[in-house]
């Protein structure tokens, strides 16, 4: 949300209240505008936007509200956007700069149905034709938003004529506009290429910056046509700053597509790279070296990019040496010795009061350095660990891994370090990256895996049942990747067993084993956990192939807010999933009892509208060699009754017409006449596409995943994919 909408006149004193204690000097006390506020109350207020006399600075107080909710993700029942909808519409009767452009936000967030733009197409029309430009580019920028294909046919013209605009922001907005429609219309967009072109000649920076951006969308399944763009934009007719980073971009492109830079002899693509490192805009510059150190060229070619970077990295401003040694820290990954001679500024970025700074500064360096530096460099990351973010942390930790792998005699203080970071404060991902660097460095291919064998056996017997879990597992891999310490293994987990009082029966399968503990589990935990809770112990065994593949996404009510827990009184068992209520109640009805697991159900297709007097809608089930088309009806209206529906397909087509018969029904005893009327009723068509044959999984290791398919179902192809980037 724009900052205008929160500060200034809007945040008005009595919306104020305060949202935090007082500091401890008893000094300052922070507020909020919003604090407190319900969507009850602010929909109550909304009343003031049909009063006769408006009061401007109350509607805009009450729209700012209303926006703050909608971005705080807030939900409105249709009703309610539509009264908010038709409210906001009185405020064009406005002349007050300000709180028409709140109204333009509004339209926007609130994104109307096509029978409500009808009523506000007519203001905006006004508003994109009037003298006030601040009006027109904001109308045309809620016009793209709302408007379908049909009307964008009859604005074409108005469009057309503001991307060529002697204004500035009127040509950019309408620019910013075609951008967005052109995801959705790009047939109607193509024919603006004449007055794209202009716009990308002009002087101004932001039109030619959206003009070159519309111009490629325009032209990017066309691969010889964005050669021919770059091709005469690398001239030198691009002034502008953000113009020139976007030509430097699709310029790339266009190379590692053609694959000119593996070709001898003159480059004039590589050379505008090489002429941008001498532009004097600075995010040219360091988008040129960037672009540069991630293409494939040789070290004389790269030379140039890192001389550049290196003379960043002692500027004055921390975003430049910011930008530079995280372009090299990605360089060092892989040309370590190009980095080489930018070490000396390295060394005086670690003690930077930027601690993002310092930390990519020091893990440069220990892609870099010798074995010699290595101690001294993490003495120094140690000592500010604390004070950067999880992300940062992470490259460190990625770089202390591959650092190991480098120098195995500093095992011992890297190992030190990562353990005593593992007990710090810290994300997921962060503790993550720390548990799988330990277990790339130590574990069943250490010169000993025995000496780990007491400290985790240890946890099997005294930790509670998830540490034991994780435990039984890991001596379970470590006799799948150490042969000599198999036995042990196997002793060791059957005197567990039998502690427990389970029937225990030792199997010598070893494919079957290693398959099992080193393979994907492609199973949802969550399906697994409501297909337990509903499983009846009987003598047939618990099979985990019945268990549903697919991941059902968490419900909306059921997402708490981060950092509030749930009260006890709300836990709940798991529900069961969508698959296996389906898969239970198929296998009961004998024709599909013989069909197998049920691969995958779709969501209910509405095969006719909300408002209508018969509710149909369609559920496609997947098996193996079978699809099953399972169709929902309902009777909205209480005196008839439906018998006999029947469907009715056309040959080839989906096509889908209800047959049924109608009885009449007495609504005060619900008896229906004996005699009833054939009828029939169209219904909408539906395919069953590529789509409803694929199901996401959860993948625990991608790898291994990867690795074990089948290399028949490998193809390799190349294919063209535009550039998309979001502009305005």
């Amino acid at each position: 949300m724009p900052r205008s909408l929160v500060g200034g006149d809007l945040a008005a004193p009595e919306m104020a209240q305060p949202y935090m204690k007082k500091d401890d000097d008893d000094e300052e006390v922070e507020y909020s505008p919003f604090f407190g506020i319900e969507k009850g109350a602010v929909l109550q207020e909304a009343r003031a936007f049909h009063d006769p006399q408006l009061d401007v600075r109350r509607c805009s107080q009450v729209i700012t509200k209303l926006l703050y909710l909608l971005n705080q993700g807030e939900t409105f029942t249709k009703v309610e956007a539509t009264e908010v909808f038709f409210a906001v519409t009185k405020l064009f009767q406005s002349s007050d700069a300000g709180l028409r452009r709140l109204v333009y936000l509004m339209i926007k967030e609130l994104s109307p149905s096509s029978d409500e733009v009808i009523i506000v197409t007519s203001s905006l029309m006004k508003d994109m034709n009037s003298k006030t430009d601040m009006y027109r580019a904001n109308a045309i920028r809620v016009l793209c938003r709302i408007i379908d294909g049909t009307l964008l046919t009859q604005i074409e013209r108005y469009l057309k004529q503001a991307i060529v605009d002697k204004n500035p922001v009127v040509a950019s907005a309408a620019l910013v506009s075609g951008i967005h429609l052109a995801q959705a219309n790009p047939e109607i967009v193509k024919r603006w290429s004449n007055e794209v072109q202009e716009a990308v000649q002009s002087r101004a920076p932001l039109v030619q910056f959206h003009g070159l951006a519309l111009l490629h969308q325009i032209r990017q399944n066309d691969r010889l046509a964005v050669s021919k763009l770059v091709s005469s934009l690398t001239r030198g007719s691009v002034r502008s700053p953000l113009a020139q980073c976007l030509l430097i971009c699709y310029t790339s492109q266009v190379m590692r597509e053609s694959s000119m830079n593996t070709q001898t002899g003159d480059r004039p693509f590589f050379d505008f790279l090489e002429s941008s490192l001498r532009h004097k805009s600075e995010m040219v510059i360091l988008e040129a070296a960037r672009k540069i150190t991630e293409m494939d060229v040789t070290s004389r070619e790269l030379a140039p990019a890192i001389t550049v970077l290196q003379l960043f990295l002692s500027s004055s401003k921390p975003v430049l040496r910011f930008a530079a040694v995280r372009t090299l820290n990605k360089v060092a990954v892989t040309r370590p010795l190009a980095v080489t001679n930018c070490n000396v500024d390295l060394e005086s970025l670690m003690s930077d009061t930027n601690r993002s700074i310092a930390t990519l500064a020091i893990t440069t360096l220990l892609k870099t350095g010798n074995e010699s530096s290595v101690d001294r460099l993490m003495k120094q990351i140690t000592n500010f660990m604390s004070d950067i973010a999880d992300e940062f942390k992470i490259v460190v930790v990625e770089a202390i891994r591959s650092l190991c792998l480098k120098f195995p005699l500093k095992y011992r203080s890297m190992l030190n370090f990562l353990s005593n970071s593992l007990r710090e404060e810290g994300g997921f991902e962060y503790k993550k990256a720390i548990v799988d660097s330990m277990i790339t460095l130590i574990g069943p291919r250490t010169s000993d895996p025995s000496r780990y064998i007491r400290y985790i056996y240890n946890h099997v017997i005294l930790e509670n049942a998830t540490v034991r879990a994780s435990a039984v597992s890991t001596l379970a891999k470590f006799g799948a990747l150490v042969d000599t310490l198999k036995m042990r293994f196997v002793i060791g987990l059957y005197s567990y067993l039998q502690t427990l009082g389970g029937e225990v029966a030792i199997g010598n399968n070893e494919k079957d084993a290693k398959d099992f503990l080193f393979g994907s589990f492609d199973v949802a935990l969550a399906n697994l956990e409501a297909s337990l809770r509903t499983y009846e112990p009987s003598e047939e065994p618990f099979d985990i192939s019945l268990v549903s593949r697919e991941v059902r996404s968490l419900p909306l009510q059921e997402k708490k807010a981060p950092g509030k827990k749930a009260p006890a009184a709300a836990a709940a068992p798991a529900p069961v999933s969508a698959v296996d209520a389906y898969q239970k109640m198929l296998s009961s009805i004998p024709e599909f009892a013989g069909f197998g697991r049920l691969f995958k159900s779709s969501e209910p297709v509405e095969l006719t509208e909300a408002e209508t007097e018969y509710a149909v809608n369609v559920v496609k089930h997947i098996y193996d060699s079978y699809v099953v088309l399972q169709y929902n009806c309902t009777n909205t209206i209480e005196e008839q009754l439906l018998e006999d529906p029947e469907r009715v397909p056309a040959i080839g087509k989906f096509l889908n017409l209800l047959k049924f018969t109608v009885k009449e029904v007495d609504t005060s005893t619900g008896e229906a006449d004996e005699d009833g009327v054939e009828d029939e009723y169209q219904l909408e068509e539906f395919e069953i596409a590529a789509a409803d044959y694929m199901l996401r999984v959860p993948i625990s290791n991608f790898r291994n995943a990867w690795e074990n398919m089948d290399p028949e179902s490998e193809r390799v192809d190349e294919y063209g994919l535009g550039v998309k980037r979001e502009f305005g």
